[in-house]
């Protein structure tokens, strides 16, 4: 690594980096309740069977976003966000029998607008090459992009429901997210049932837009430490391992930090 900095005036040179700034972000603990499931035309089949479900885990398969300025508030910008998650059901079809494993895709919409400044150039790129079989990069015009970070949601409950008519409006889901699971996953137009689940969703939407900025440089960073690229005796490897013992002796509920963020909405300044 470099050498101890002694004073914030011992920097070598001043650098211009094109980077990435949030110019306004926003942070959300969002209850999605009663949110319709889509399932394989076999999960299908099961949850026609089913008497009762149980929700064994979800996670986020993808999130679509769009970004539109809003013209009545020069310098922000809607933000449409799709969230698609998949979650897992344990599926019963008799008393006391083994359940069956049911994969099943949900979806929620989700708007917020946030500040993201102006700008009216147009973005070339030789990344991708110039001839005349590629298109080189190209934005029309230079709007902000929009990050949305969220941890995997938390399974709340979930319940059988019959169909209603209203049910039935969306046939099929998007295409990528269908080949994620290996199959089309389209909502019948004769199902009767279906499964809503209720999932809590931690979020951070930002808006950034590449700037350069002016800054000092010190040194290259340069690892101060070797490659282990020894294999030692498996055993002597396990013998420096130290004991798990926290996971013998559990913590108390005094001893636990749950890291939940009680505000709605941060800002995060520059």
């Amino acid at each position: 690594m470099a050498e101890n900095i002694t004073s914030p005036t011992d920097f070598k040179e001043a650098v211009c980096l094109d980077v990435g700034r949030v110019y306004d972000s926003c942070c959300d603990r969002d209850c999605l309740e009663d949110l319709r499931c889509y399932f394989s035309p076999r999960g299908q089949e099961v949850i026609e069977q089913a008497i009762s479900v149980r929700c064994k885990d979800a996670e986020i398969l993808n999130v679509f976003i769009d970004v539109e300025p809003v013209h009545f508030n020069r310098g922000f910008y809607a933000c449409d966000l799709t969230y698609f998650f998949l979650v897992k059901f344990d599926v019963f079809t008799a008393p006391h029998c083994q359940p069956i494993e049911v994969q099943g895709v949900c979806f929620f919409e989700k708007k917020c607008i946030l500040f993201g400044s102006e700008g009216s150039v147009r973005v070339f790129s030789s990344e991708n090459g110039c001839d005349e079989t590629s298109e080189q990069v190209k934005q029309s015009v230079n709007t902000p992009k929009c990050i949305a970070e969220a941890v995997d949601p938390v399974a709340l409950s979930c319940k059988l429901a019959d169909c209603c008519n209203c049910c039935c409006e969306i046939k099929c889901l998007p295409a990528s997210i269908c080949r994620q699971l290996g199959s089309d996953i389209c909502a019948p137009d004769c199902c009767n049932r279906t499964v809503l689940v209720t999932l809590g969703l931690f979020s951070i939407i930002k808006l950034v837009r590449n700037v350069q900025v002016l800054v000092p440089v010190y040194d290259f960073c340069i690892p101060d430490k070797e490659c282990n690229c020894s294999y030692d005796n498996p055993c002597e490897t396990f013998k420096r391992i130290n004991f798990p013992t926290d996971e013998f002796f559990p913590p108390k509920e005094a001893d636990m930090d749950c890291g939940i963020p009680y505000s709605c909405c941060k800002k995060q300044q520059f």
